[in-house]
């Protein structure tokens, strides 16, 4: 990614500030959309940066309907290396029902794609359940992991414990588990605080992965500390 986009990305985002107060009027009439859009310093999935270490934007919008279901989509500059792609663009359908006053279930099949680069499209199956609304569980497969046909698991659990001031200690370990001639399993782990100021949220974590990430990835999977900025509901 080009240095500029983070400054880019920064403006698009401090331009809807204007909006926050009539957004957040909006909120309570429930409106079926959600909206985001952020500047981070690194895009980090699962431990690697897919923005080769440089900062870029992401916006995403999704409708939620009244029984649980919900259609949406996301994106983010990234860079792989020279040529194409520049961005991921993600669609994605899902289903969200509360079993319990403590226990939440989600599933998504997402569908990554990558304009100019559809040989690395593929589809993921996601299923978080969350507990007590500060613990979370996350399983997710794919049968065609990043275009290469290769089955591949995810899973990892993560917590968000309350500090004061209204900050929150956010905790993750994920494992990437994949057919043997694909690559050797590794485990990715973030440690961050993040506040949230109405509908303004700011992040810092430090991410990484172990021995296995970094031999399979370099230096895009070293440990980094990662700002995130964001405006949305």
């Amino acid at each position: 990614m080009k240095p500029f986009k983070l400054a880019a990305s920064l403006a698009l985002a401090l331009s809807a500030l204007p909006f926050v107060a009539f957004a957040q009027d909006a909120e309570e009439e429930s409106s079926p959309l959600t909206w985001s859009v952020a500047a981070t310093s690194d895009y980090v999935w699962r431990g690697v940066s897919q923005s080769n270490e440089t900062s870029t934007g992401q916006a995403g919008l999704t409708y939620n309907s009244p029984v649980g279901l919900y259609v949406g989509t996301w994106a983010s500059g990234v860079d792989f290396g020279p040529g194409d792609p520049d961005f991921e663009v993600d669609y994605f359908v899902g289903y969200n029902v509360d079993f319990s006053d403590s226990v939440n279930f989600d599933i998504m099949l997402n569908r990554y794609t990558y304009p100019d680069a559809s040989e690395l499209n593929f589809n993921e199956l996601i299923t978080t359940t969350t507990f007590a609304e500060n613990y979370s569980l996350t399983v997710a497969y794919s049968d065609d992991f990043g275009g290469s046909d290769t089955d591949a698991w995810y899973v990892a659990g993560g917590a968000s414990i309350g500090l004061p001031n209204d900050f929150s200690l956010d905790l993750g370990v994920g494992r990437s588990m994949f057919e043997k001639d694909y690559g050797e399993d590794y485990t990715d782990w973030t440690v961050g605080v993040s506040r949230s100021w109405g509908l303004v949220s700011a992040s810092l974590a430090y991410v990484g992965t172990d021995g296995n990430g970094r031999d399979a990835f370099g230096e895009i999977a070293d440990n980094r500390l990662v700002l995130t900025l964001s405006v949305g509901n």
